[in-house]
């Protein structure tokens, strides 16, 4: 039986996650319109990635005999400056997720729900990479400057992510 603190948590967690995909599909969309599309599709995927975390939540809560219980998702920004903000925006904001992240496995052991923990403890390495991902390319962008042939380059290596 899930414990009602462990679900409604778990319920904010899926919100804060299609949040995430919302998110990421709309820098997708603003990077479609700066030309940029093996950027989009960098976002794009990434906003896979995050619908896939919800459905683990959501899967979790079900079959722990809990309710998923969906909430409206707010929407998330639309314009940025260039790249470089986007992605330093996509590094604040992995940031954040890792500290909810943190705060659901202090939960979790704070009600001694050790299937939550395990369960959890998935997604505290997911947060480890995300964020390693993120500021690579943060730091790529600024080798690389705004525009030209390491810009065009780098396009290119977002447009590869998922194509194993």
């Amino acid at each position: 039986m899930l414990k009602k603190s462990i679900e409604k948590a778990f319920n904010e967690q899926i919100n804060a996650e299609l949040y995430s995909a919302y998110l990421y599909l709309s820098m997708s969309a603003w990077c479609e319109k700066s030309n940029l599309p093996g950027f989009a599709h960098w976002m794009r995927e990434q906003y896979r990635e995050e619908t896939q975390h919800a459905m683990k939540f959501y899967r979790y809560i079900a079959e722990c005999g809990g309710q998923v219980k969906l909430a409206a998702i707010n929407g998330p920004e639309t314009e940025w400056k260039d790249i470089a903000a986007i992605f330093a925006q996509t590094l604040k904001h992995e940031q954040y997720v890792t500290s909810r992240i943190h705060a659901l496995v202090e939960l979790s052991a704070k009600e001694k729900d050790y299937a939550a923990g395990q369960f959890l403890q998935w997604f505290v390495g997911e947060q480890v990479e995300e964020e390693s991902h993120a500021e690579q390319i943060v730091v790529k962008l600024e080798m690389v400057g705004k525009q030209g042939p390491a810009m065009y380059m780098l396009d290119k290596e977002m447009a590869a992510r998922g194509a194993k």
